[in-house]
């Protein structure tokens, strides 16, 4: 755990290589859901996150049934390789586990001199480590509090905004009377400079960063002597778990007993959700998070037959599936894969 007190390297990802799959000869197959396109055989290169390994070998292995003589090189050796592999030729897609940030968009387009084409691929995970699950804000148990919106939870966070509520640094400033009111709230997230911690951040500022850091705790994964990882979540959750007046950052997966999490609502006149898979995929839950696929498309000029007929696949209803039987990211609506396929054109 540390309190912000001077400026820390961004957390790098695991590095991990995906083997090539081989080459099998055969006609193109038809599904009910998938309108094969005929494409000329050749390699599909694809960079990025280490942990959509699995189920981007299931994509692959579905999608030879329809184009047994297309081979694949992976190389998800982690979201930060992603975007250099893309202007450097030597990717044809790129693959994100959260947003891209500023330093990769310059990159390419200082190298290119146009952007990206930028598609959603899938719905984060609910409470999987490392498949870009979704935070959940919560309470201690004897916490009278149930519900927040991201204004508030900015004005706990933040140090206020022009136009925008005053700070809240006790209780009482979010409505809670007796023994409440005058306690401080102690707060635990996240490092915010890393993936989950950006994410929250910007969710809640957008592009500030005028956060109350003094009296933020924040953690990052570490290891245990007996050398397995004590995830940031776990930590935010045992800190809070100790302290009544606390207010912690953490995921599902660590919830326990001795604390509340909070519903969460898009504004005050909305409705407030509680996290669960339902949500993240319709979108309600506001700290869904999304991961992402980068193409490089020149300006004026189509995206390549082969890349846009995979990505067509993992789109369909079959490559949807597909993301539901990997028992971490969640699939897309059906509407908003419907959009990426209308991107493409």
């Amino acid at each position: 755990m540390t309190l912000r007190t001077k400026a820390r390297p961004f957390c790098s990802a695991a590095l991990c290589t995906c083997s090539l799959v081989g080459v099998n000869t055969g006609v193109l197959a038809q599904s009910a859901d998938f309108d094969t396109h005929l494409v000329p055989a050749g390699t599909l290169r694809i960079w990025g996150d280490t942990y959509m390994s699995s189920v981007v070998l299931a994509w692959e292995e579905h999608f030879r049934r329809y184009h047994p003589d297309v081979r694949f090189e992976n190389q998800l050796m982690g979201t930060d390789t992603a975007i250099p592999g893309l202007y450097t030729g030597k990717a044809d897609i790129a693959l994100f586990g959260r947003e891209s940030n500023t330093t990769e968009n310059d990159g390419f387009l200082h190298t290119l001199q146009y952007r990206p084409l930028q598609l959603r691929l899938m719905t984060g995970s609910l409470d999987v480590p490392g498949k870009s699950y979704a935070p959940v804000l919560f309470v201690h148990k004897d916490n009278p509090l149930d519900k927040l919106t991201p204004a508030q939870a900015d004005s706990v966070f933040g140090c206020g905004q022009q136009g925008q509520a005053a700070p809240a640094r006790t209780w009482g400033d979010l409505g809670l009377g007796g023994e409440w009111k005058d306690n401080p709230i102690h707060l635990y997230a996240f490092d915010l400079e890393s993936g989950t911690g950006i994410f929250f951040l910007h969710a809640l500022q957008g592009d500030s960063k005028k956060m109350n850091w003094e009296i933020i705790h924040e953690y990052s994964d570490q290891r245990r002597p007996d050398g397995t990882s004590y995830e940031a979540g776990e930590q935010t959750m045992d800190a809070l778990q100790h302290d009544r007046y606390g207010l912690a950052v953490s995921s599902l997966r660590y919830a326990n007993g001795n604390v509340k999490a909070l519903a969460l609502a898009a504004a005050s006149e909305s409705r407030y959700v509680q996290a669960s898979r339902e949500t993240l995929v319709n979108g309600a839950y506001p700290l869904t998070r999304m991961t992402y696929a980068f193409i490089n498309q020149p300006p004026g000029q189509p995206v390549p037959a082969l890349v846009k007929e995979f990505l067509r696949f993992v789109y369909s209803d079959e490559g949807q599936k597909v993301v539901l039987e990997s028992q971490g990211f969640l699939p897309l609506t059906k509407q908003d894969a419907a959009q990426q396929v209308i991107l493409m054109h």
